[in-house]
């Protein structure tokens, strides 16, 4: 493969999963770590991504309020209008984090009364001029990366809820290995969140579909609800529906 679709490869992956670790991409290309350091050092140093410890953030994920183009942002914005069908007046949530996210605080229906938990500095700004709205910024270690909150604090917090209904996004789906992660601290706030609710809505762009990541965050039987930007009768998201109910 050409240094050219190399690098292409990795940008598409980062697109895709806002976040890639060095490791994955040296498996996936079957070239060496160092020979993916190069790479990413060099699209960092183009503008075209940001490079992390282990790996590279997308650009529109680690600056999300500073205008740069958000990948796939139409099909957030269908994935949020999906999402809020299912917010019922006088709700609890539990909102996560990452761009979906923000869309979705973006279109919250002004008429809806319910009270949010988020573990997203960024979700509650959005939200914070809501007028019907009462916004909980759960407290923790907030990571540089993902901007959301971490840490035994927020799980010891999640404990003490019990939502209606949680949204949250993931970085892997798959009907065998389930939903996944590429981050510890990530993952166990989200077992947290899971646990905390009474139905959980998983909002995925579906290029994000059967792909796996390191960790694993729970069974896909744990999830109640799959939410794409492609239509529940696609090829690629049908297959979901007899598992769990996909809109």
């Amino acid at each position: 493969m050409l240094k050219e679709e190399r690098q292409q490869h990795i940008i598409s992956q980062i697109n895709i999963h806002n976040k890639v670790l060095s490791t994955d991409l040296s498996s996936q290309l079957n070239v060496s770590e160092d020979t993916i350091r190069r790479d990413l050092n060099e699209l960092a140093e183009l503008g075209k991504i940001v490079k992390v410890y282990g790996g590279a953030l997308s650009k529109s994920f680690h600056y999300p309020f500073s205008g740069r183009e958000i990948y796939n942002k139409d099909g957030k914005k269908e994935i949020a209008r999906k999402a809020v069908e299912l917010i019922e007046d006088g709700m609890v949530l539990l909102v996560g984090g990452g761009t979906t996210m923000l869309e979705l605080a973006r279109i919250f229906p002004e008429n809806l009364h319910c009270t949010i938990f988020t573990i997203s500095p960024l979700v509650g700004l959005e939200l914070a001029e809501h007028p019907n709205v009462a916004v909980n910024l759960l407290a923790g270690q907030l990571a540089s990366n993902s901007h959301i909150v971490t840490g035994s604090q927020v799980i010891s917090q999640l404990s003490e809820i019990k939502a209606d209904l949680c949204f949250l996004g993931t970085n892997g789906i798959s009907i065998t290995h389930g939903i996944s992660d590429s981050d510890w601290e990530v993952v166990q706030v989200k077992k947290a969140i899971i646990n905390s609710a009474s139905k959980t809505a998983l909002l995925s762009i579906a290029e994000k579909l059967d792909s796996t990541q390191k960790m694993k965050i729970c069974n896909l039987s744990a999830i109640d609800y799959l939410l794409t930007d492609h239509n529940p009768d696609s090829a690629v998201v049908e297959k979901y529906a007899g598992k769990i109910t996909v809109l």
